[in-house]
């Protein structure tokens, strides 16, 4: 690909299209129109409004058919994107699977994507089961993906919508994006990445994805959308950028409206602070069955393996390298912070058990992996806590030094082992979290 004056062309689609599905065996599912109308007034007006205005246009179908008659959903990739073992027997059990589509121009807004995920998750929770984004073969519950449509300001939160899934490449990580060509844009990735930034350098990604984004949709505006879009070969990623992806901006910012989680809220990341640059270069597939590739590399000149850029790039954006705290010796203020989460364990647990926990708020823990070269520290969401001395639950982050801890994936924790807990909703946390309030406030060890 040509670059034309420090700018990567790259091709627009002509237009978009999303599908949802919900798995059913219920006997009686509301006719489109029906669930549409549950979202009456539960949903702001330019989601509302759009579905409404796609349900009546050929642009968007809705049918029940047979499970038989659709390709098999591959568990395997459900469960590395986060669907529970109760999903996928509702799943299995379902006869019928409700098809949602729903197409569009690239652009903003994306109306595809936003009519057919409202309308799938009415109909989901309906018939009292979940969605199934198969552009992110993710499940959602209804709750949590009429969440991720826009308020009255028409904004979303990015990580809602992209995915950042990585894998052990031959020289470290291999990062992608998926979820931009939900937009028409070509998905990012970046290889080389230190396995101890897995973290920080997917919340990098997030903040890249959001900042081309915005040059892409600036790009489509007009009537009639350009066959190329112009992006630049240099990308600035700042931790402005990283935390609107989270739907956190900064006052001001143009994505600014209502606060959600987002890094700085994140028990193990810190919030991003300064500004840096990547290099943008097309990977073209040479298998058509393939995708191609936007690539974030170091600028040009750069001395030394793309590992050593991304860990520099890491420590301007967060203040220090933001990855996951492993103690040799904790030092007095560890110490204190860790007896005090295990002096609360007993009541915490007694209140998860009785049910008497906020509404709206998770319980997870932090606990000790071993390793060769000392414990790593990771969180888990507790799912269930029977026996005082064993903690199941899923974990909430892959562990860089055991590669059978993955997010999402089921664990069994030894109480033993727990050094932290915290309890938290959409906001962040709203109790304990002690050992990360001494990382944050620099007295790790």
């Amino acid at each position: 690909m040509v670059m034309i004056d420090d700018f990567l062309p790259v091709p627009a689609p002509e237009t978009l299209s999303a599908t949802y599905l919900v798995p059913t065996s219920a006997r009686h599912v509301p006719s489109p129109a029906e669930a549409v109308s549950m979202l009456a007034g539960r949903l702001a007006g330019p989601a509302y409004d759009l579905t409404r205005e796609l349900l009546d246009s050929p642009l968007m179908t809705v049918g029940t058919r047979p499970v038989g008659e659709f390709p098999k959903l591959p568990p395997d990739l459900l469960t590395a994107f986060g669907a529970t073992e109760r999903q996928l027997d509702r799943l299995a059990a379902a006869t019928e699977l409700i098809l949602v589509q729903a197409s569009y121009r690239p652009g903003w807004p994306p109306a595809h994507e936003w009519a057919a995920r409202a309308l799938a998750a009415a109909l989901a929770e309906a018939v009292g089961g979940d969605l199934v984004d198969v552009f992110g073969l993710q499940f959602l519950e209804p709750a949590r993906a009429l969440r991720s449509l826009p308020g009255t300001d028409g904004r979303i939160r990015l990580v809602d919508w992209v995915l950042v899934p990585y894998s052990s490449d031959g020289d470290g990580l291999w990062f992608t994006t998926k979820g931009l060509r939900r937009f028409g844009l070509l998905e990012l990735q970046a290889r080389g990445v230190p396995a101890h930034l897995t973290r920080s350098f997917g919340a990098v990604m997030a903040g890249a994805a959001r900042r081309l984004l915005r040059r892409w949709i600036d790009g489509l505006a007009g009537p009639e959308p350009p066959a190329f879009v112009p992006l630049p070969t240099l990308v600035p990623v700042s931790g402005r950028d990283i935390a609107a992806a989270y739907g956190n901006p900064a006052p001001g910012d143009p994505d600014a409206g209502s606060r959600r989680r987002g890094p700085g809220d994140d028990p193990g990341l810190r919030r991003p602070l300064g500004s840096t640059l990547l290099r943008l270069e097309l990977d073209p597939a040479t298998d058509p069955e393939a995708d191609s590739f936007l690539s974030l590399l170091p600028p040009e000149g750069h001395p030394g393996p793309p590992g050593r850029y991304y860990a520099a790039l890491c420590a301007t954006l967060f203040g220090g390298d933001p990855a996951d705290p492993r103690y040799a010796r904790p030092d007095d203020a560890m110490a204190r912070a860790i007896a005090t989460a295990r002096d609360g364990l007993p009541d915490v647990r007694e209140r998860f058990l009785a049910g008497g926990l906020p509404a709206g708020t998770q319980l997870v823990v932090k606990y000790a992996l071993p390793s060769a070269d000392g414990p790593e520290f990771v969180w888990a969401g507790v799912t269930s806590w029977a026996s005082p001395d064993r903690i199941h639950g899923a974990s909430a982050s892959d562990a860089a030094t055991d590669p059978a801890v993955r997010i999402g994936q089921p664990v069994e924790v030894a109480t033993a082992d727990v050094v932290d807990w915290a309890l938290l909703d959409e906001t962040g946390v709203l109790e304990g979290g002690w050992t990360q309030a001494v990382l944050d406030a620099g007295e790790r060890s």
